[in-house]
């Protein structure tokens, strides 16, 4: 299996996710030109928060995106919530500032293979 990974400075990421967003009470209220703006604002908010849109298409009621992110804020805080916290009980750490390699690797699990979802989201009935 041949797996794409997003590579940066001190880490090797591969995150995606299949999200769907449904309107309240099924409602279909979603055309052609409705859904261009819904999809807009998604590659906007995508630009400005540095994820990737892979893939978007909707139906009346509902959108389904295909999204790669990064997970850069959560592991930093976790690393150094962590590793204060560590070193305030201990004086083992390997570094006098530091526990953590500034390194990573983070992988999704579970789901269909990324071009199934792409093409699941493609086929949709989009209005």
């Amino acid at each position: 299996m041949n797996k794409e990974y997003r590579r940066g400075k001190h880490s090797v990421t591969s995150l995606k996710s299949h999200l769907v967003f449904v309107t309240k009470y099924r409602k279909k209220i979603f055309d052609a030109q409705r859904l261009e703006v819904l999809i807009q604002s998604f590659f906007e908010v995508a630009k400005k928060m540095d994820f990737s849109i892979l893939e978007v298409n909707g139906e009346g009621d509902h959108v389904h995106l295909l999204v790669e992110y990064s997970v850069s804020q959560l592991v930093n805080h976790l690393k150094g919530v962590s590793s204060r916290i560590y070193r305030k009980h201990f004086t083992d750490s390997p570094h006098a500032e530091h526990l953590w390699s500034p390194s990573y690797f983070a992988c999704s699990v579970g789901g269909a293979p990324i071009e199934v979802l792409k093409e699941y989201i493609k086929n949709q009935s989009r209005p």
